[in-house]
């Protein structure tokens, strides 16, 4: 047990990247680069991890704030739950804790979006604690290191315990994690080159490649399609609705859109502020495609005129367009980017500008 550990440090000492969240380490720091690391590569978070540092340095700023400058900061990371429950993590650390994040991990497992993971990697990291930290690419390391088809979570997780080294704990995770990350790869590992090498099971069996055993496809994946109605006014402004507070997506804005064929899901928009009588349908939009974790969508963007408002006495107002429900706005196309914008809708959005520069449209320049 101590030769595997001492092995294993010796070589994370001596290879380890140089990642912005190991440097000047506070508990805030290793939460955010945590929650930002689930489910992303390193190679993408590293530049949003700094800009949000910048944004957004500590506890108190980050639960001062208000949610669309949070969820537009994470714009382009994905799985935007994790930004919303980043937010509200930082809120309970400031009202519960006095601004100080708890180092136990069943403390930390009780904040919005913290699992057994997450809580594990945060008090062994930041704390010292001497808890395992079991990512996929641990559950892989062990797998193999044990020559195990298809360990339990449970086993995997006593295992971690046992290995992990408790005069340094958090380095121990991390070197676990990286050597997953960096040479014991899901495919082509690199066995010449893992300081565990000699005590790996599966190597001497000869199925590392088989370790651990792949999933089953399970359900396939579910194919929707959306029609999206993308109104236009005289100054050259789009309609924007807020999604519903929780579920996919949840508080970000959209182009409003219904699903085809009924139904609720990604992509319901509000009410279109005015009558169908009163739109003008101009043309449609190239189909927009975009990958969920087991949804495949289809937006079909259609350009909508609005005419400009009437006055009172029959005469057209200057101001245009019409007054935006509640939850919604009127955004100018140029605008855009400063909204917290689901992908779909911000290629939606560059359609739309590109078609007003090739149309004669006041207000589009």
């Amino acid at each position: 047990m101590k030769t595997i550990r001492s092995a294993l440090l010796a070589h994370f000492d001596a290879s380890r990247r140089a990642l912005p969240w190991r440097v000047g380490r506070t508990p805030y720091r290793v939460m955010v680069s945590e929650f930002m690391l689930q489910q992303t590569r390193v190679e993408t978070v590293i530049p949003y991890y700094e800009r949000w540092m910048r944004r957004f340095p500590d506890w108190d700023a980050l639960a001062g704030a208000e949610l669309d400058d949070v969820i537009l900061e994470w714009k382009g990371l994905g799985y935007y739950a994790r930004a919303r429950n980043l937010h509200r993590t930082a809120q309970v650390v400031r009202e519960r804790y006095g601004g100080r994040l708890p180092a136990d991990p069943d403390e930390l497992r009780t904040l919005p979006g913290v699992g057994e993971y997450t809580a594990g990697a945060v008090a062994s990291i930041a704390f010292g604690r001497a808890v395992p930290a079991v990512d996929g690419n641990v559950k892989r390391v062990l797998a193999r290191l044990l020559d195990l088809e298809r360990p339990a979570p449970g086993r995997l997780r006593r295992e971690a315990a046992r290995l992990v080294d408790p005069e340094r704990p958090g380095d121990f995770n991390e070197a676990m994690m990286e050597l997953g990350a960096t040479v014991c790869t899901p495919r082509s590992p690199g066995c010449a080159e893992c300081p565990v090498a000699r005590w790996c099971r599966a190597r001497k069996a000869g199925t590392v490649g088989e370790r651990p055993a792949r999933r089953g496809r399970g359900r396939g994946v579910r194919r929707v399609e959306y029609a999206v109605a993308v109104l236009v006014d005289e100054a050259g402004r789009t309609l924007l609705v807020r999604r519903p507070p929780k579920g996919l997506l949840a508080g970000m804005w959209e182009v409003p859109a219904v699903r085809v064929g009924g139904g609720g899901g990604v992509g319901v928009g509000a009410a279109l502020p005015l009558a169908a009588s009163d739109l003008r349908p101009a043309e449609s939009l190239p189909v927009v495609h975009h990958a969920f974790t087991h949804l495949r969508a289809a937006y079909r963007p259609v350009i909508i005129r609005v005419p400009p408002s009437t006055r009172r006495d029959g005469c057209p107002s200057r101001r245009p367009g019409a007054a935006a429900p509640r939850g919604s706005a009127w955004v100018h196309h140029t605008d855009l980017d400063d909204w917290a914008l689901p992908v779909a809708q911000q290629k939606i959005g560059a359609l739309l500008t590109r078609w007003l520069a090739c149309t004669p449209h006041p207000g589009s320049g």
